[in-house]
């Protein structure tokens, strides 16, 4: 198989930034410009910034034509590919690859997203990765013939297609979970039904965090969630730590997390949460805050209100930042929420129960239509 540098078969561009203190660049702009993490892996249909021509003059942005295929440079998303999907130009993380004749842009997004693992390894830097768009010029692309680069691109894009269509069916499910709080408890900001509010600290039995001291940790046995794991509504548990059931012991000295307790993220992305399922042994970090309510809150409408708008202002409003984000349990503590019917709240959490049920169902499909896609991507790009 026969090898090209991308340099060898088209031009490539990096963006620019507009000084952001210079009105005339930004105001009422009409060219859209994007930041490097719009690249996700995906196509990219939208932007919420725009920059005007005298912006656009006055710096080293460039315009990129539809069907460009991007590559972000810098810190976590470095390596992620996105495919542009209108005309745009972006800042100095975003290197654009244009189109050209020889290959197909589909081709080689799919291509360079089978790729980042070495991206990865190849990246500079300490505290922020990064490559550079000289990095991009000497990558090697396959030269498969462009009848087999359209036919691969065209499997590949039928079954991302059916991968996007179950993660949008997840999404209206959750949205209808939304709804429904909405429909029951009205607008928590404006408390329109009067529900009676008290702190977190009143309407809790325990508010505690994680484990300080650093866990020994292992290869596998008993999972250590840490903030990272905890999503609104579920728990991400392909990147997660473990310890053995002496560390487990050890740690239980000082909190036994039970089935019902609410784990809120508590530092970086602080204010995801979920309720704790039967049958989840686990123990956590400080990263992981933890509330027990007491038996005037049901769990799945204690995790919707924390979700909600309402509380979620709070949240940003007494979150500390240093580095990171942090949401300290004294704070966590003074936070206020609701206290609706409990019959109401358990209808609420029948209503979850059910609509659950159906996510569970459009989950499972999912996951085989993205094992499908890997297998494809492995048989295409290895």
């Amino acid at each position: 198989m026969e090898f090209k540098k991308i340099s060898e078969l088209t031009t490539v561009v990096t963006g620019g930034t507009p000084s952001t203190t210079v009105e005339e660049y930004w105001q009422n702009g009409n060219i859209p410009w994007l930041q490097s993490g719009c690249c996700q892996n995906n196509d990219v249909y939208n932007t919420e910034k725009y920059i005007t021509q005298a912006g656009y003059d006055n710096s080293s942005a460039r315009i990129m034509p539809k069907g460009t295929v991007m590559i972000a440079l810098t810190g976590a998303t470095a390596g992620k590919i996105g495919y542009l999907n209108f005309e745009a130009c972006g800042n100095q993380s975003i290197t654009g690859i244009l189109p050209c004749e020889s290959i197909n842009q589909r081709f080689l997004f799919y291509y360079l997203i089978s790729r980042r693992k070495r991206i990865l390894t190849d990246c500079v830097g300490g505290a922020q990765a990064h490559i550079s768009q000289g990095y991009v010029k000497n990558l090697e692309v396959p030269m498969y013939s462009l009848e087999e680069q359209n036919r691969i691109a065209y499997i590949l894009d039928t079954n991302l297609k059916l991968v996007e269509r179950r993660n949008l069916e997840l999404k209206k499910l959750d949205e209808l979970i939304k709804a429904r709080f909405v429909e029951m408890f009205g607008d928590l900001k404006i408390n329109e039904k009067n529900w009676k509010s008290k702190t977190f600290n009143e309407m809790s039995d325990l508010i505690t965090d994680g484990e300080h001291a650093t866990p020994r940790r292992t290869a596998e046995g008993i999972y250590l969630l840490s903030a990272r794991n905890v999503l609104n509504h579920s728990f991400q548990l392909e990147d997660v730590d473990y310890i053995d059931q002496k560390e487990y012991d050890r740690i239980a000295h000082r909190i036994v997390p039970k089935t019902g307790d609410v784990l809120v993220s508590c530092s970086g992305t602080v204010g995801r949460c979920c309720s704790v399922p039967p049958n989840f042994k686990f123990q956590m970090v400080r990263s992981v805050a933890l509330i027990r309510f007491n038996d005037e809150i049901n769990p799945f409408f204690a995790e919707y209100m924390i979700a909600s708008d309402y509380l979620q202002e709070q949240i940003n409003r007494c979150k500390t930042m240093s580095s990171q984000a942090n949401l300290f349990q004294g704070k966590i503590k003074k936070l206020r929420g609701f206290i609706p019917p409990m019959e109401l709240q358990r209808q609420f959490a029948d209503i979850v129960a059910q609509i659950d049920k159906s996510k569970l169902a459009v989950q499972k499909s999912l996951e085989k239509t993205q094992q499908l896609f890997d297998s494809l991507m492995q048989e295409y790009f290895g």
